[in-house]
């Protein structure tokens, strides 16, 4: 049996890989979505699609879990929610169950005759990805919280450098892009 898994990954973080370890005890394979693919540089989506894709199939390979996951990368819909369920198949291999804590994808991929089951949740409070994007701008303790292969990506690509000229910027106002404009 494939499983979905979504989500942003803006980082890849230690409660992503511990939800991702937890839905591969339940299905043999795991199509990772890496959701608003289009969007990157701003401070909600900071990162490219490929860039997620490099930081979770780097943390992937050196785990050796390469060979039960896809990653598909997913472009959003713009608020055209209805149309969620057919892009997110358009841009997937197929898939027999849904793994999601979205109240809204659950009742559309429900709609669609989909069974969708939660996610738990590991210790949301330090493991969130926009937590963890205000400690790399305040130049606190941010890398114990997410692999160290997301690490090395992070630094490669500059990018609490980037996080802190997008914070800058659209705080400012000299840039009024966010997810949802650009």
């Amino acid at each position: 049996m494939r499983g979905l898994y979504i989500g942003r990954f803006q980082p890849f973080h230690y409660g992503h890989l511990r939800a991702l370890e937890w839905t591969l005890s339940r299905v043999d394979e795991v199509i990772i979505g890496i959701g608003s693919a289009q969007f990157s540089h701003t401070w909600e989506n900071p990162f490219t699609a490929g860039e997620r894709v490099e930081m979770i199939w780097r943390t992937l390979k050196s785990r050796k879990l390469l060979e039960r996951c896809i990653i598909s990368i997913i472009p959003d819909t713009n608020g055209m929610h209805s149309l969620w369920v057919s892009v997110v198949r358009l841009f997937t291999p197929k898939f027999d169950v849904v793994f999601t804590n979205d109240r809204l994808s659950r009742r559309l991929f429900e709609e669609e005759g989909y069974r969708v089951e939660g996610i738990p949740f590991y210790k949301r409070e330090l493991y969130s990805a926009t937590r963890i994007r205000k400690l790399m701008l305040e130049g606190s303790a941010w890398k114990e919280y997410v692999p160290k292969e997301v690490v090395d990506v992070i630094e490669e690509i500059k990018g609490v450098e980037r996080l802190r000229y997008l914070f800058t910027n659209q705080a400012s106002g000299r840039s009024r892009s966010t997810s949802k404009t650009k």
